[in-house]
């Protein structure tokens, strides 16, 4: 661990080697990226004393083996804590607060269709819970919903499935997660009840997602999308299916790796790398009155 602002790129490298070799949901890949890391820093491919440049040149090399967008070496402007997860939960908590909590946007369109906006994160459900329940009962009255992950860059999978118990009728088995830790499998699971009003699981439901929708955005999109509960519209998201978990390696470089991947009990895979494929494909900026037209065709018939 670094202990001083300044750049010394080799104890750098060093610990995210350690980490991605320890940590990373595929063992055979970790080994491969940690040799890479170690062999570009004999190279002195990371010879350079900007912490910005070396994050990105390091997270070209982590994601080059197999493209897992999850594992990265994040650059922190302003200086973050070395305590495990810190400098991820300090940033979410600024994004959190400048967003109502993460539903910025309830809104009633023509023909009582609702939008409801989560953005730009899925925030921990401790912080969540309560301004997500009332931007989803304030909906639940309308006709049809959208719900819109367009600027959603990812979050919590306990939110994913706190979104989805809001619109469905029952609980339902929503997604496993295998950890490389212990080889242990999570089930992940919609709530029997719920805080507020719930939509439920018959009236038309549609999701918009965008070429930047990432990470938990995708889950909540692919595991409503496979149950056949709701229509994507809009682009191909990024494609990034294995939770993380950060560690500070320098005051301003956090490495992020991922731990586990999900199954989806539907297809019995999921969207790592290809991205959830929208049912109706257009431009993000086109997909929400796209979604509308299609609600209001929908309550028509």
């Amino acid at each position: 661990m670094t202990t001083s602002t300044m750049l010394v790129p080799g104890p750098v490298i060093d610990e995210t080697a350690r980490l991605v070799r320890e940590q990373y949901v595929f063992p055979e890949i970790a080994e491969q990226v940690a040799g890479l890391l170690r062999q570009r820093l004999a190279e002195g491919a990371y010879d350079i004393d900007s912490a910005e440049e070396l994050a990105h040149l390091v997270t070209a090399d982590l994601q080059s083996v197999n493209g897992d967008r999850h594992l990265r070496l994040k650059h922190h402007a302003d200086p973050v804590s070395p305590q495990q997860g810190a400098a991820t939960l300090a940033a979410m908590r600024r994004d959190f607060d400048a967003s109502l909590g993460g539903a910025p946007l309830v809104q009633l369109l023509d023909g009582g269709i609702a939008v409801v906006e989560l953005a730009p994160m899925l925030f921990p459900l401790e912080w969540a819970a309560e301004p997500l329940a009332a931007a989803l009962t304030l909906a639940s009255r309308a006709e049809a919903l959208i719900v819109d992950l367009r600027a959603n860059r990812g979050g919590d999978p306990d939110t994913v499935a706190f979104v989805c118990s809001h619109l469905l009728d029952q609980r339902t088995h929503l997604n496993t997660m295998h950890w490389r830790s212990g080889e242990r499998i999570e089930q992940s699971w919609s709530q029997p009840h719920v805080p507020g009003a719930r939509f439920g699981g018959s009236k038309p439901l549609y999701v918009l997602s965008s070429a930047s929708s990432f990470s938990a955005a995708e889950e909540l999109a692919y595991n409503l999308q496979q149950l056949g509960r709701a229509v994507v519209v809009g682009e191909r998201t990024r494609g990034g299916a294995h939770p993380c978990k950060g560690w500070t390696v320098h005051p301003h470089l956090e490495v992020t790796v991922p731990m586990g991947r999900a199954v989806n009990p539907v297809s019995g895979t999921n969207w790592e790398g290809i991205g959830v494929q929208p049912d109706i494909p257009c431009a993000a900026a086109d997909a929400l009155d796209q979604a509308h037209a299609l609600a209001l065709a929908q309550l028509a018939d």
